[in-house]
């Protein structure tokens, strides 16, 4: 599997310059990589171009050589809002997509059961979605997420509503989950330190030209400690690259 951004552009009607211009990135199987950068530089943007809900400008979105003109079942998005149905239990929600996609009744549950075990969430598999907490949402769509075992998984900023403690727990989680799965994700975030926790490769994106400013590889060892201090020192870099770019 390959994920290759080629000439990306986007601009948009009402503005005067591109939002993101020539971007070239590409994104190997089982790889995580983190998109960063400040306010209004593209990275929402450029997630919703490889998900297909937004068409670019100029260039392409390419996975496994064939271009991506839309939505697709080989692309599972999760943002930051969970997108979760509270009239439906936990294993509910987390069935609802597979039902939509036709899988069977019998696939559903074994992998609802597998991704529920997985986010810690089998226990709490028939509360209904409203009673459970911010953090147990966003596993659960975390859990949806990972049922349909597409090609590419697209996340959006999705802990940055959580309160930091969460926020922290499901990073560990997460980061358990692909050591575990090796699924390829393509993660945006605001957070340098969320990044360097949990990429192999940061990519630093630049406002003032809607170009890739940096690519950063990690080699920090994982399970990785925020405090250890060759994370300080490459979260201290990259954060410094991301300011001298919003300058």
């Amino acid at each position: 599997m390959s994920l290759i951004l080629q000439g990306l552009c986007k601009r948009f009607d009402n503005s005067e310059k591109d939002t993101l211009h020539e971007i070239d990135l590409e994104v190997k199987s089982g790889e995580f990589v983190c998109i960063v950068g400040a306010s209004g530089c593209g990275k929402s943007t450029l997630l919703n171009l490889v998900a297909g809900l937004e068409q670019p400008t100029s260039g392409k979105v390419l996975l496994d050589d064939k271009e991506v003109k839309g939505p697709g079942s080989d692309r599972t998005v999760m943002f930051q809002e969970h997108g979760l149905f509270p009239w439906l239990s936990v294993a509910e929600n987390v069935k609802f997509g597979m039902k939509l996609a036709g899988v069977s009744k019998e696939q559903q549950e074994q992998k609802a059961k597998y991704y529920l075990e997985m986010v810690n969430l089998w226990d709490y598999r028939d509360y209904p979605i409203h009673q459970v907490s911010g953090g147990m949402r966003q596993r659960t769509a975390l859990a949806r997420s990972l049922t349909m075992e597409s090609k590419v998984l697209l996340m959006d900023e999705p802990f940055s509503a959580l309160d930091k403690q969460t926020s922290n727990r499901l990073r560990e989680e997460l980061q358990r989950i692909w050591m575990e799965t090796k699924q390829t994700i393509l993660f945006i975030t605001h957070s340098v330190e969320e990044a360097v926790y949990l990429a192999d490769r940061v990519v630093v994106l630049s406002p003032n030209t809607g170009k890739v400013a940096e690519v950063v590889t990690v080699e920090l060892k994982r399970p990785r400690h925020v405090y250890a201090p060759e994370f300080v020192e490459l979260r201290h870099k990259i954060l410094e690259e991301v300011r001298g770019e919003a300058v």
